[in-house]
């Protein structure tokens, strides 16, 4: 079983790590962390690379505890982040994805969309969600 979990640093995004972590555990599942960075811009190098070792280090402390096999994967593309979540999924066969929600207003949804929205409508798979 393949378990994905989209991964941006928030608190949001650690407790949907936190219960990936339990589930790949019940299930002997691996994890594939990952996190999508939308290029507006050039992107310098030095950037990408303090985002990876964060992404790194912070799965790391919390996965590590329970031996549980995972990847983290930074994808950088030109579409939303829901969108590459969604079409991860699909690429490499997630059986799950975890993303963690925040409360925003309906003026905050309007204007900049929903990537948990976004996710759980177009996902190939089951989508849980952890607030």
């Amino acid at each position: 079983m393949r378990l994905l979990v989209g991964y941006d640093g928030t608190n949001a995004a650690r407790q949907a790590l936190e219960l990936v972590k339990k589930r790949a555990k019940l299930l002997g599942a691996k994890v594939d962390v990952v996190n999508c960075m939308v290029q507006n811009h050039k992107l310098k190098y030095e950037d990408i690379r303090k985002v990876e070792e964060k992404l790194e280090g912070e799965v790391r402390a919390i996965l590590n505890s329970e031996n549980i096999p995972y990847e983290t994967h930074l994808v950088i593309s030109g579409q939303d982040i829901g969108e590459g979540l969604v079409q991860y999924a699909e690429q490499h066969k997630a059986d799950e994805i975890f993303i963690g929600i925040r409360k925003r207003s309906k003026v905050g949804k309007l204007v900049f969309g929903s990537t948990a929205q976004f996710v759980i409508l177009n996902a190939p798979c089951p989508v849980v969600v952890a607030k």
